[in-house]
């Protein structure tokens, strides 16, 4: 072969591989997730137990991926305008939600919604759970939570239960437990936590159904004091406290949560991902730590096993909205 042949050869041979290494290259673009900033809504307030719950996992997301993770709160219409946002963005995994319980009774206790949280988003993975506290002032004379129930049933209609927002996990955990305890109460909404942890240190109202993290320090300094919480087993952070089962309520259990969700129509590739992400991140002893000083458990799940307790809350929040007769909203 000439000297000249070969040199077309080679000539040709580099024009080929560099003609195959552009065309692979937005394949391999395309297949690496993410190579950019990720935002995560949060459908509360900044520096709510929930947006703090967010940041504490956005971070370790953020080295897991080699990527940025930065949380966006979008407080407003009970969590509705930051589902409405997450539902529209793009379903490339670029813009994550976070969805939960209160997107379950939202989907029970509206008419109607600008959104399906089951058809238009997809999930990844549950991330925090909180249990609400059942809570009366320091000097009662209830001193368990048997006590309430027997007063409350020798004299029916006369106790009364401070929670906030009517349609809030709490003023439905209330509404709840007194159809499984089997007693006839008056369930106070109050505007606040605030407001509503007032009326039970006055002894306007004899016990309050709240998260702790609304009234960790009230409850450092005894001035209220923990009867049961709701979850299935004690919580980590109060183990002295029996739950509401312990205390001779057997089918009762209330648990808040939230996890992460994407637009429909994301990837699977994406959600695996994240999920694996999640499922990587969420037992560092430190966002476990962390989790537990404010009042959270942090367990990661399937996608589908998040699906599923959306699916299962929606009807059970729906029956509880209808057995204590709260309007629908429009």
């Amino acid at each position: 072969m000439s000297a000249d042949r070969k040199v077309a050869v080679a000539s040709a041979m580099l024009s080929v591989a560099a003609v195959t290494l552009l065309a692979a290259a937005p394949s391999r673009a395309q297949s690496h997730y993410p190579d950019r900033a990720v935002t995560l809504l949060v459908p509360y307030g900044a520096g709510g137990v929930a947006d703090v719950g967010m940041r504490i996992l956005s971070d370790k997301l953020s080295h897991r991926l080699d990527a940025p993770f930065v949380v966006e709160d979008r407080p407003g219409a009970g969590g509705i305008v930051a589902a409405q946002a997450g539902a529209a963005a793009a379903p490339d995994g670029y813009t994550l939600l976070m969805t939960g319980n209160n997107n379950a009774i939202a989907a029970a206790l509206f008419k109607s919604l600008p959104y399906n949280v089951l058809t238009d988003f997809a999930s990844i993975s549950t991330a925090a759970f909180f249990d609400v506290l059942i809570v009366t002032r320091a000097g009662s004379p209830l001193h368990t939570l048997r006590d309430f129930i027997g007063a409350a049933r020798a004299n029916p209609g006369r106790l009364n239960i401070g929670t906030i927002t009517a349609g809030s996990t709490q003023n439905l955990a209330a509404e709840l437990f007194g159809s499984s305890a089997n007693i006839k109460t008056a369930i106070v909404p109050f505007r606040s936590s605030p407001d509503m942890a007032g009326a039970v240190m006055r002894g306007d109202v004899d016990v309050a159904f709240e998260f702790y993290a609304a009234i960790e320090g009230l409850l450092a300094d005894k001035k209220l004091v923990a009867l049961a919480s709701t979850g299935r087993e004690r919580t980590a952070y109060l183990p002295e406290v029996p739950t509401v089962i312990e205390s001779g309520i057997t089918d009762y259990e209330v648990t808040s949560w939230n996890g992460l969700s994407l637009p429909a129509g994301t990837p699977g590739r994406v959600i695996k991902s994240l999920n694996q992400a999640m499922q990587d991140v969420i037992p560092d002893p430190e966002v476990q730590n962390k989790a537990r000083l404010m009042g959270m458990a942090m367990r990661a799940s399937t996608p589908n096993e998040m699906t599923a307790r959306m699916t299962a809350d929606i009807g059970k929040w729906g029956a509880v909205i209808e057995r204590a007769g709260i309007a629908r909203r429009e």
